[in-house]
């Protein structure tokens, strides 16, 4: 399958929670999304660690992005629920993020998201079940910029 337009995603996330963190989208594809997130001031807790919050911020992104470039024009996709198992602490450099989409319907989509240090180690695992929805006319997100 072709790739979706990397620029335009990231374009997308500008002036956002997404931007103010780092975070940047390296690969997308249907049912795959990569990307990646600095670990610094931005993303550390008071111990100088990265913050288990900024990864599912990250692991949310992802699967956020993922679901939406899967459904129509008429619907958008929203979190439902997300969990995070913390693994792995990591103080510095990058952690990168590989969202897969396990089950995509008509309603509902769930995406596993794996984050990773630079060195591959096993950070956070993450499951985000999305909710599917029909846009409503009076409160469209046609502007979405994720898609334009």
């Amino acid at each position: 399958m072709k790739p979706f337009n990397l620029e335009a995603i990231n374009r997308g996330t500008q002036n956002t929670l997404t931007s103010l963190l780092g975070i940047r989208v390296t690969r997308a594809e249907s049912g795959l999304l990569e990307g990646e997130m600095p670990v610094d001031s931005r993303t550390h807790q008071n111990f100088g660690i990265l913050h288990g919050g900024a990864s599912v911020v990250l692991a949310e992104t992802l699967g956020s992005i993922g679901a939406n470039l899967l459904v129509d024009a008429d619907h958008h996709a929203v979190g439902l629920e997300i969990n995070a198992n913390h693994v792995r602490s990591v103080e510095s450099g990058k952690v990168l993020g590989v969202a897969t989409a396990l089950h995509v319907g008509k309603t509902t989509q769930l995406w596993e998201i794996l984050i990773r240090s630079e060195s591959g180690d096993l950070v956070c695992v993450s499951r985000l079940t999305i909710a599917v929805r029909p846009k409503s006319r009076s409160k469209s997100l046609s502007g979405s910029r994720i898609l334009t």
